[in-house]
């Protein structure tokens, strides 16, 4: 979907403030709980979510190493390393000439780099939905301005749902046959998470 780059700006940053917000409540007995991401506790989804940040950041400044991506340890204050990287991944959005920039992404692609407003908006329904998977585990409510929702629909109903989803690393599961009371609940089924987690098991 096309959208102006200063409004994605904005819903990027809402969500990445949203999802500091919440990881601010992680006491350290909460680092050792599944989440959503079948894959990790609390401590591997914050380290991946910290880890992207800095990926993202450093794209933004025009690097295509993938060393830029490598998992970040979280050190003895995960909350305040998570919060550096949040830190460093909004200045690096704010540059005028953003718009003008490519970014190579290579955890996505190592063929062809992005436009700024791809880039953006793959950070933004990331860390929409990695903000509910936080709020999930720690069992704390999450609400977004329904302009965010509407925005976050769209993105999550133009990613493709087929084999790829199924393959190492992809960046979301298959689309789960579910839908809950709010917008937020369809966009994270799009997005391969069962809106009632943990009572119900995604379909494979």
């Amino acid at each position: 979907m096309r959208m102006p780059i200063d409004e994605l700006r904005i819903l990027d940053a809402t969500v990445t403030r949203t999802s500091l917000d919440l990881v601010a409540e992680i006491t350290p007995a909460d680092l050792t709980k599944p989440t959503p991401c079948s894959a990790w506790t609390l401590h591997g989804l914050l380290a991946h979510m910290a880890t992207q940040h800095h990926g993202f950041a450093a794209a933004a400044d025009g690097e295509s190493d993938l060393g830029h991506w490598r998992l970040l340890p979280l050190g003895d204050d995960p909350i305040e390393t998570y919060r550096a990287s949040v830190n460093r991944v909004l200045n690096a959005f704010v540059p005028h000439d953003l718009a003008d920039r490519k970014f190579a992404l290579p955890e996505f692609s190592t063929e062809v780099t992005f436009t700024a407003e791809q880039a953006l908006g793959f950070h933004f329904v990331d860390y929409l939905v990695h903000s509910w998977d936080v709020a999930k585990t720690l069992g704390l409510p999450v609400k977004f301005e329904q302009e965010v929702l509407d925005a976050g629909l769209k993105f999550a109903e133009s990613i493709p749902d087929g084999r790829n989803r199924t393959a190492p690393g992809a960046a979301f599961g298959p689309a789960v046959d579910a839908t809950g009371p709010s917008d937020l609940d369809t966009i994270v089924a799009l997005l391969g998470r069962s809106p009632s987690w943990p009572d119900v098991t995604p379909r494979a």
